[in-house]
């Protein structure tokens, strides 16, 4: 079924595997290893999806038979192994290299938490005086500052289109509320979305099911919503993005996910009344500008940094992509390039993690959109 997504691999041990997954045994031509790569090249190319039968995407049907009859290369069996003894090295280095700038940029997130956090709790002065707040999670705050439930911040709005002809506004883990477009690429399409859910640009808009993950943002415009989104609008004059980023702070996301309620999990939900018990800081509203004015400017450079890296790991895949290509393919010849005979360094779990995280960063959004409803269902 995941023929398509390069979902191959050579087994290191005997062992049980599902009955949709097709076993091949090697004929005394064969290097498995040099054949799998050859697979994964067809799957890159989308000469398997080509292939595959199925009416639902990403459950295609590839079998052994479709396979078999396809024209494949085949060097000698010493190139074979020179290919894929290249390939392995090589894979190993750029998995290194991509390792690394993932950790860079975990611990810049964490210290940009860290920042953030402290600014949005105990402002920018150092030397202000703070007051217990009587909240465990947020400790003491400067004394001038109130300490609020958030239903005297937030009240919950239901607000319907009359005519459904606006925007179509999709939430997202990564890139917060946004146009239904950018996050889908197939969505059920409602004849009319007259009496769907409404946000106002300005709103706080959680996603009900995942707001316990974080899943929640500002509104950046006016646009139809899910109706299984829970949409807030402020009742006192305040600064927008100062409380998203409180409620978005790893101390405040503990007190979500305590307070989200459900049986099973991942079907947690964070229900109104129990996000209206939260207590946050309330500085006056234009020291909640100027915090977050100030923390656009510090965090300049920690955010350059961030995406720079993410660039670099880009360009890693795309290499280590393009490498497997021109070698599985004999455009690079690889015979006579010298490969270190020790790696005994690199922890199979190591390696594996990686596209763990690329699997994961890529279905995000994915697996967020089926979460919800249609814009176009009622509540």
């Amino acid at each position: 079924m995941d023929a398509f997504a390069g979902a191959v691999g050579v087994s290191d041990s005997d062992g049980k595997g599902s009955p949709v997954y097709s076993v091949c045994e090697a004929l005394p031509k064969a290097n498995a290893g040099y054949y799998a790569y050859i697979i994964r090249e067809m799957a890159r190319s989308q000469w398997i999806l080509a292939l595959a039968t199925g009416i639902r995407e990403r459950s295609t049907d590839f079998r052994y038979g479709d396979f078999a009859c396809q024209s494949v290369p085949v060097p000698p069996l010493s190139e074979q192994a020179a290919i894929v003894r290249y390939l392995d090295h090589a894979d190993r280095k750029v998995r290194h290299a991509i390792r690394a700038r993932q950790q860079l940029i975990k611990l810049l997130t964490e210290q940009k938490q860290s920042i953030i956090q402290r600014a949005v709790t105990r402002g920018l002065n150092p030397d202000v005086r703070l007051k217990p707040s009587g909240v465990p999670w947020l400790g003491d705050v400067p004394e001038h500052w109130e300490v609020l439930r958030s239903k005297y911040i937030y009240h919950e709005v239901d607000s319907r289109s009359a005519t459904g002809e606006e925007k179509h506004l999709s939430m997202s883990q990564t890139l917060g509320l946004v146009p239904s477009s950018q996050v889908e690429e197939r969505r059920l399409v409602s004849e009319s979305y007259a009496g769907a859910k409404l946000c106002e640009r300005g709103d706080l808009v959680l996603n009900r099911l995942k707001a316990h993950l974080g899943v929640f943002a500002v509104a950046p415009e006016r646009g139809l919503v899910s109706p299984d989104y829970t949409v807030l609008r402020p009742i006192r004059r305040l600064d927008d993005q100062y409380f998203e980023a409180v409620y978005r702070t790893p101390a405040c996301r503990v007190e979500l996910r305590q307070r989200a309620k459900g049986i099973v999990q991942g079907f947690w939900r964070l229900y109104t009344d129990d996000f209206y018990n939260i207590r946050v800081p309330v500085p006056p509203a234009d020291e909640q500008t100027h915090i977050m004015t100030q923390l656009g400017t510090t965090l300049l450079d920690m955010d350059a940094a961030i995406d720079a890296a993410h660039r670099e790991i880009d360009l890693l895949r795309e290499y280590r992509t393009r490498l497997i290509a021109d070698v599985v393919t004999g455009k690079l010849d690889v015979r006579n390039v010298p490969v270190p005979s020790d790696e005994t360094d690199v922890l199979p779990e190591e390696l594996e993690s990686i596209d763990d995280v690329d699997a994961a960063d890529q279905g995000d959004d994915a697996t967020e959109e089926n979460s919800d409803s249609s814009t176009g269902e009622r509540a």
